[in-house]
Formats: structure tokens, C-alpha cells, sequence
């Protein structure tokens, strides 16, 4: 089974955190996907660059129109995920349960089934 595994990040707790607490969670980062790919269960993982980077596309009149982001009127953005590849929701969250997201108040981690993938359904 595939599953999602979604970090939402508001910046206000990452900028309150000293260098060694960002420093951590970088290094439990690294650890965490050495262990996933050692186990088998990684898929891939992306972080997403801030949401001022970001392009809004929708479609008006059947033309494009972009806005500059961020859109969305959150403290939270996703800042980046994991896709796994393992035996059933249990296990992922407790694979979820590693990242040092989860142990910071204020930044968010999200474990969803992937239910279509590739044109297929996903298992």
C-alpha cells in the first residue's frame, strides 16, 4: 500500500526554534529516509520551496490566469512529503511517528492512503 505522508509547516515555529532544534530536525530528516531505504519502503520525498515561489493557475474565459502565491490564508503551508511504499496504515504511522516534525508543537505531519496513482488504482 502507498502512502502520503504530508509535512505541514507554519513559519512562525520554525523561525522561534534555535539552530541546534533546526539542526535536529535536519539530521532526524537524513536518518529517517536512510531507514526507509534501507527497509525498502521509500518511495521518494520532495521538499517544496516557500510558498512565495509559488504560481497560482486557474482558468477564466479559457484563459490562464496565474497569480503569484502564496494563495491559500494559513499560518501552515506543505512544505514537502514522503511517499512510501508499505504493508498498511498502521506501519506507516508509525514510520510518520519518526520525523521530528511531529515532536514540535506547531508544525504538522499528515499520513494519507494513495488511492490512484499512474492511471491505476493503488491497493
Amino acid at each position: 500500500m502507498r502512502f502520503l505522508i504530508s509535512l505541514h509547516i507554519n513559519p512562525a515555529v520554525l523561525d522561534a526554534l534555535t539552530d541546534e532544534e533546526k539542526t535536529a530536525i535536519g539530521d532526524g530528516h537524513g536518518a529517517f529516509i536512510e531507514a526507509l531505504k534501507e527497509s525498502g519502503e521509500l518511495i521518494t520525498t520532495l521538499a517544496l520551496a516557500d510558498p512565495s515561489q509559488s504560481a497560482v493557475v486557474s482558468v477564466r474565459d479559457d484563459q490562464p490566469v496565474v497569480t503569484d502565491g502564496p494563495f491559500l490564508e494559513a499560518k501552515e503551508f506543505l512544505g514537502g512529503f514522503y511517499l512510501i511504499d508499505c504493508e498498511n496504515r498502521e506501519r506507516a504511522i508509525e514510520l510518520a511517528s519518526r520525523i521530528p516534525d511531529t515532536r514540535i508543537d506547531g508544525l504538522g505531519v499528515e499520513v494519507r492512503q494513495v488511492m490512484f496513482a499512474d492511471g491505476n488504482l493503488d491497493a
